[in-house]
C-alpha cells in the first residue's frame, strides 16, 4: 500500500509541473488567462489517480502558477471544479468521454460561475463592471482546448494498452496483491 501511495504522489507532482510548466503555453480571452494544460492535467488525474488527487494537484498547481506569477486567483476556481467533476465522472463511470464532458461542465459552468465573486470580493473588480456569468466563455474556451488534448492522449493510451497497465500498476498493490505480481 505504501508503494502505492509513493506512486501515486509521485505521478501528482509530475502532474502539478506539468500544469505549473504548462501554464506558460496561455493565452488572454476577455480578462482571463486560459491555460488548457492545466485542464488536461485534470483529466489525466482523474483517469489515473481519481478525484482527491485530481482537486489537490488542480490547488497546488493553482497555487504555484500564482506564487510564480503564472496565472491569477481565477486559476483556482477554473481548475477545482472541474477537476472534482471529472474526477468523480471517471471514479463511477470508468469512461473516457464523460469524464471529458464533466471537465468542460465543471469548469466552463460551475467554474465560470465561482469566478465572479471571486473577481469581485477577492480581485477588487466592480460588481457593476462584470456580469456573473463573464468568465463562463474564457473558461469553456481553455478547458475545451484541454479536453481534447486529455482525449487524444488518453484514447492513444487505451489503444496501446498503456493506460489500463498504468491504472493496473496504480491499484494492484492497494487491492492486497503482491508487488511483484504487479510486476508480471
Amino acid at each position: 500500500m505504501k508503494h502505492t501511495n509513493i506512486q501515486k504522489l509521485t505521478i501528482a507532482g509530475i502532474l502539478c509541473a506539468v500544469a505549473v510548466v504548462g501554464s506558460m503555453f496561455s493565452f488572454p480571452v476577455l480578462g482571463s488567462k486560459c491555460a488548457p494544460v492545466q485542464h488536461m492535467v485534470n483529466i489525466l488525474c482523474a483517469v489515473l489517480l481519481g478525484p482527491g488527487y485530481g482537486v489537490a494537484v488542480a490547488f497546488a498547481a493553482s497555487l504555484l502558477r500564482n506564487l510564480l506569477g503564472l496565472g491569477s486567483l481565477m486559476a483556482f476556481p477554473g481548475s477545482m471544479f472541474g477537476a472534482l467533476l471529472c474526477g468523480l465522472a471517471y471514479w463511477k463511470l470508468k469512461a473516457i468521454l464523460p469524464t471529458l464532458v464533466a471537465e468542460v461542465f465543471g469548469t466552463s459552468i460551475l467554474g465560470g460561475l465561482c469566478a465572479w465573486p471571486v473577481a469581485v470580493f477577492l480581485m477588487g473588480q466592480s460588481a457593476g463592471e462584470i456580469a456573473f456569468y463573464v468568465y463562463i466563455v474564457p473558461f469553456l474556451v481553455s478547458t475545451a482546448g484541454g479536453a481534447v488534448l486529455s482525449g487524444i492522449l488518453l484514447y492513444a493510451l487505451a489503444r496501446t494498452g498503456a493506460l489500463a497497465q498504468v491504472q493496473r500498476r496504480l491499484d494492484l498493490p492497494a487491492k492486497g496483491g503482491s508487488h511483484a505480481a504487479g510486476n508480471a
